[in-house]
Parts: C-alpha cells; sequence; structure tokens
C-alpha cells in the first residue's frame, strides 16, 4: 500500500499557496486493509476513508466507466491492481493532475502539470474522460476565477464542442448554482464571466447575463458602449467585495435586456423590468432566498443612490428600512453602488466620489438613527391605542426623530 498527497493542495503548494483541504490517494490496498487499520468509510458509490486521527479523506485510487449522460452517471472500478497513473488521468486539469509522495517529497506529474501551473494554463488531462463530464465546461469557468489561469486552446475548443453540443442541460439547477457561487466568491469571478463568454457556455446557463452584451449603452456615460462590459468593470471594482454583494453586481442591470429596441439606449424602467429576470434566473436555479431578496432589492433601488441629496425625511427613512429589510445591509447595497459608479472605462472625479461618499454616509447616519429608535420612545406611548393607526403614528415619529437629527435647520411640518 502506498499514499499519495493529491489536488488542490498540492496545486496550492506548488503556486507558493497555504494548502487548506488535504486529500489523499491510496494505491494497492482494500476497503478491509484500510477499514482494519481503523479508517471510517464514507463513500457510497466509490470507496473514500477519513483518517482516524486527522478526519483528512483517503481515497483508493479508482478508474471509471461512464454510464450515462449526467455529471454523476459513473462506474467506478477500484482495487490493487489500480495504478496511480490510471488514478491522475481520470482528473480534469493538468495542474490538478499532479501527486506528491509524503514521505520523499517528491512530486509524480506524468502529464506535465507543473509546466502549466507556472504559465497560468488550464489543460484538461484527457478528452475522452474530460468530455465525460459536462460539469467540467463550469469547473473551466470557476478554476478561471479560482487561480487568475487562461484555458489552454485544445482545452477551450474542446469545451466549445461540449457546450455546442448541450451537455450543460445535463446538469441540475443545484449543480449549476453551486458552481456558480463557489466562483462568485474569488477576486477573479470576472474571469468566470469572460471564460463562460468564451465556451459559449454562458449563453447556456445564463444566457438572460449574457444578453447583456448585446445590450448598447449611452456612449457619453458608458464608453464601454454596452451592458455587458459595464458590469465586467463593475466586478473588477469589487475585488474586496462578498459573493452576495457580486451577485448583485451581476443581475443590477439585467432590466436594460428588455429595453424595448426603440428606446435604447435610454433603459427607461430598467430597474423594474430586471425584476421578473431575477425571479426567473432564481428559480430556475434554485438560488437561496437571501441572495434572491438582495439581487432584487439592488436592481431595484440601485438608481436612488444617486438621489438622496433630493430625499425628503420621510422618503429617507422609508428607503432606508427598505434598504434594512431586505436580503443584505447596507454597506452590501452601497458597496454594489460603489462599483457601479467606478464600473466604467472612464475616471471618475474626485467631485463625483466625494459625492458618492456624502450619501454614503447619509445612509449610515440614518440607519444608526433608526436602529436606536423604540417604540416606547415615542411620547405618551403607554396611552396611544395599539391600533392599525399605530404603524403611521410611529413611522411620522421616527421621521420626525431623523429630521431633528440628521436636518436640524429645517423646520418642514410635512417629512414626507
Amino acid at each position: 500500500m502506498k499514499i499519495y498527497q493529491v489536488g488542490g493542495a498540492v496545486r496550492d503548494g506548488l503556486r507558493g499557496q497555504k494548502p487548506e483541504d488535504f486529500d489523499y490517494v491510496v494505491v494497492g490496498s482494500t476497503p478491509e486493509q484500510m477499514l482494519a487499520l481503523g479508517f471510517r468509510r464514507v463513500g457510497k458509490d466509490f470507496p473514500v476513508f477519513l483518517h482516524p486521527d486527522t478526519g483528512e479523506e483517503y481515497a483508493l485510487a479508482r478508474k471509471e466507466i461512464k454510464t450515462g449522460c449526467g455529471h454523476r452517471d459513473f462506474r467506478f472500478v477500484f482495487g490493487p491492481e489500480v495504478t496511480l497513473e490510471e488514478d491522475l488521468i481520470r482528473r480534469d486539469f493538468t495542474c490538478n493532475a499532479i501527486a506528491r509522495d509524503p514521505e520523499t517529497g517528491e512530486y509524480i506529474d506524468p502529464f506535465d502539470g507543473r509546466k502549466d501551473i507556472d504559465r497560468h494554463i488550464l489543460r484538461h488531462v484527457n478528452g475522452e474522460h474530460f468530455q465525460e463530464d459536462p460539469l467540467r465546461i463550469l469547473r473551466l469557468c470557476r478554476f478561471a476565477a479560482q487561480l487568475d489561469f487562461s484555458p489552454a486552446e485544445e482545452t477551450l475548443a474542446l469545451v466549445r464542442r461540449m457546450t455546442a453540443a448541450g451537455m450543460l442541460a445535463h446538469l441540475t439547477p443545484e449543480r449549476v448554482w453551486k458552481e456558480l457561487e463557489k466562483a462568485l466568491r474569488f477576486p477573479g469571478f470576472p474571469r468566470f464571466l469572460e471564460t463562460a463568454r468564451q465556451t459559449g457556455a454562458l449563453q447556456a446557463v445564463l444566457p438572460e447575463v449574457d444578453r447583456l452584451w448585446a445590450t448598447p449603452e449611452r456612449t457619453d456615460h458608458h464608453p464601454e458602449k454596452n451592458s455587458g462590459a459595464h458590469t465586467l468593470l463593475a466586478l473588477k471594482q469589487a475585488a474586496d467585495a462578498s459573493a452576495l454583494v457580486r451577485f448583485g453586481i451581476l443581475l443590477h442591470d439585467i432590466g436594460k435586456t428588455m429595453t424595448p429596441a426603440e428606446i435604447l439606449p435610454s433603459h427607461y424602467l430598467h430597474e423594474q423590468n430586471g425584476l421578473p429576470l431575477i425571479d426567473g434566473i432564481c428559480r430556475r436555479l434554485k438560488v437561496p432566498n437571501r441572495w434572491h431578496a438582495f439581487a432584487k432589492t439592488v436592481c431595484r433601488l440601485h438608481m436612488k443612490f444617486c438621489k438622496i441629496p433630493e430625499m425628503r425625511p420621510g422618503t429617507l427613512v422609508d428607503f432606508c428600512e427598505d434598504l434594512m429589510q431586505s436580503g443584505g445591509d447596507i454597506d452590501d447595497y452601497i458597496a454594489v453602488c460603489r462599483a457601479d459608479m467606478l464600473g466604467r472605462a472612464v475616471t471618475v472625479g474626485d467631485e463625483e466620489k466625494k459625492l458618492f461618499n456624502q450619501n454614503a454616509d447619509t445612509l449610515h447616519r440614518v440607519a444608526k438613527i433608526l436602529a436606536d429608535i423604540r417604540a416606547t420612545d415615542m411620547p405618551r406611548f403607554a396611552e396611544l391605542p395599539k391600533d392599525g393607526h399605530f404603524g403611521e403614528l410611529y413611522r411620522e415619529f421616527r421621521i420626525r426623530r431623523v429630521q431633528t437629527l440628521l436636518f436640524p435647520n429645517t423646520h418642514k411640518k410635512d417629512g414626507r
């Protein structure tokens, strides 16, 4: 029996990154031998075992035989006779098909994965095995974002053929979302979109987003000329943002694709037009409710950020509470609006940045005031009738508090 370290830990170690998850392949062993050594079996389709002390995964070397069109339609062959190279050849990319002997530190690299790591290239290991799994189309896009690697030309050509053959239709919605959600967690998420467009995968799994590149913009405000290019630039401004914020940026202008041709590129009412599109995407991919709600909030309200200086106290309170009750928080919303402002093919001036920061500060201050108010703070609270009119009284009280603290020099009777 011989044990090798494999997978992302080996790849990341060679890239100078600290590995997080360690996986091992066991050559020359059987399930019975692993159990006798104290390992706990967890795999159903093929033998995967947890180390009795570390809890790390150890899988018997295996070969795969395709049995259907889906991502999981494989029969696995394992046993002492399966070699390390037979196990590595079934893996997706050469950078992921390197093994390391933990005893000697020697690397076993039959497919020149180390050279591709040095070149920042994603190259498939074996064309026949690669095209048996449609998920590898999206994994190519995700690894492009995760590693900042580019597809090899032959891999790009192979994936385009797979996409054109409709192979992505065999993936479940849950699996598509899982890969998208993983990719959203990386600062390089724009590479996911670029690679997905190169391969045709974006049109297959997110056609609504793909149409952004065919949607013109007003060149006086968006020299990038189309909504897709703007979305990509906005995402590049969100390298430090959360995955939720990136998802909001991805869909914030989706309604522009519904603008009638005769009024392009004014995109009148694109905020409202985007809501049913987001509903459709999130239902189709079974996106979690929090992500769904935040994307709709951003789509609906992102154009109102620049109008904050014009808002009366009542409008400002309603706007702020709308944000606070939606899927993200105010900082998430502001992060999307900041990326939207900066995501243009022009240099944003200091005055525009200053106004943006003032608007963000106003929102934060209103949110702080509202968070500190309690209904019991209302004058003569105990005597007030707790009927249907109470909510309106409480709203008016909150408006007056914001007006007093935020606009002390105003004397408007009607804060709405």
